[in-house]
C-alpha cells in the first residue's frame, strides 16, 4: 500500500505538473551560487572583462528558475553551470581584454539557453489554451446532455411542466446549436493558434516587451480557452433565435419545428438536425469578434503608436 500510495501521489503531481505546471521554487539561486569552490576569483575576472555576457548569463538563469516544467529548470541550471564552469577554467579568461574565441563561445551557448526558454513559454502557452478548451468542451458536452437526461428520467412530468412537440425541438434545436458552436469556436481558435501562436508568447510589460512567467501565461490562456468556447455558444444561440423567431429572413429554413410535428419527423427532422449543426458552426467558428485573444498586444501597440503620432503632430502644429 505503501508503495502504491507513492506511486499514485506520483501520478497526480506529474498530472498536476502537465496542467498547471511546476511549483514555484521558495527559494531563489543566483548564477554566483553556481560558482565551483577555489573560483572565485576567476568569476571575479569574468564579471570585469564578460560584464555583457555575465548579465545575460544572470538573466537567463533567473527565467530558468521559471520554467514551466521541472525538468526544464534541472536542465537549464545544468548547462548554466557547466557554461560557467567551462569559461571560469579556460586559460583565455586570464587575459585583460575579451578573447574574441571565449566571447562567441558565450554567445552561442546564450543563444541556445534563450531558445530553450522560448520554447518552454510556447509549451506553457500549448499546453495552457488546450487545457482550457478541453475544459470548455466537456462542460459544453455535459450542458448538452443534461437536457436530454432530464426529459428521458421524466423530471419534467414530476414537476408539472407541459412541454408541447414544437417547444421540445424548439429547445432541443437551441441546446444542440450551441453547442456545436462551442466545437466550432475551438476550431477557430486552434487554426488562429497555428497561424499566430508565437504572438502569444510575449507580452508588454511596463510598456517594454519582456518574457512573461510561463506559469501565468499558462493560466491566462486556460481562462482564455474557456471564454472563448462559452463565446461560441453565445453567438450561436443568438443566432438561432434570430433566425428561428423570424426577425430576420434571409433564406427559407428547410425544416421548422411545426412541421416536423405535423408530419411525424417523417424525413424533415435530418434535415432540423443538419441544418442548425451548420448554422451552429459557423455562428461559433466567429468567436474572432470578441475581444482579441491574439491581437491584444498588437492592439495596444498600435493605440500607442497612434497617441505618440498624435502628440507629435499636435507639437509640430504649435
Amino acid at each position: 500500500m505503501g508503495d502504491y500510495g507513492g506511486f499514485r501521489r506520483t501520478w497526480r503531481q506529474a498530472l498536476r505538473e502537465a496542467v498547471l505546471g511546476a511549483r514555484t521554487d521558495t527559494k531563489a539561486d543566483g548564477l554566483a551560487n553556481l560558482v565551483e569552490p577555489g573560483c572565485e576569483k576567476a568569476y571575479e575576472r569574468f564579471e570585469l572583462v564578460y560584464s555583457k555576457q555575465q548579465v545575460q548569463l544572470q538573466l537567463l538563469y533567473g527565467e530558468s528558475q521559471r520554467a514551466f516544467e521541472s525538468q526544464t529548470r534541472e536542465s537549464l541550471r545544468i548547462t548554466v553551470g557547466c557554461v560557467l564552469s567551462n569559461v571560469l577554467r579556460d586559460a583565455r579568461l586570464t587575459g585583460t581584454e575579451p578573447n574574441r574565441h571565449l566571447a562567441d563561445y558565450l554567445g552561442k551557448e546564450i543563444s541556445g539557453l534563450r531558445a530553450r526558454i522560448d520554447q518552454d513559454c510556447a509549451l506553457a502557452v500549448s499546453r495552457g489554451i488546450n487545457v482550457g478548451l478541453s475544459l470548455g468542451a466537456l462542460i459544453s458536452v455535459v450542458l448538452l446532455i443534461v437536457p436530454l437526461l432530464v426529459g428521458a428520467a421524466g423530471l419534467l412530468d414530476l414537476l408539472r411542466v407541459e412541454v408541447g412537440c414544437s417547444d421540445r425541438w424548439s429547445l432541443t434545436g437551441a441546446f444542440v446549436c450551441g453547442g456545436v458552436g462551442a466545437f466550432g469556436a475551438v476550431l477557430s481558435v486552434l487554426v488562429r493558434l497555428r497561424n499566430s501562436g508565437e504572438e502569444l508568447t510575449r507580452r508588454r510589460t511596463n510598456g517594454d516587451r519582456g518574457a512573461v512567467a510561463p506559469g501565468q501565461m499558462a493560466r491566462g490562456m486556460r481562462h482564455e480557452g474557456v471564454y472563448r468556447v462559452f463565446v461560441g455558444w453565445i453567438l450561436a444561440l443568438a443566432v438561432y433565435f434570430l433566425l428561428n423567431a423570424g426577425f430576420i429572413k434571409l433564406f427559407d429554413m428547410p425544416a421548422s419545428p411545426a412541421q416536423i410535428c405535423a408530419d411525424n419527423g417523417d424525413g424533415q427532422s435530418t434535415t432540423f438536425w443538419g441544418f442548425w449543426c451548420a448554422v451552429g458552426f459557423l455562428a461559433g467558428f466567429n468567436e474572432r469578434w470578441a475581444f482579441g485573444l491574439l491581437d491584444r498586444s498588437n492592439r495596444q501597440e498600435r493605440t500607442t503608436r497612434s497617441t505618440v503620432q498624435a502628440s507629435a503632430t499636435e507639437s509640430k502644429s504649435t
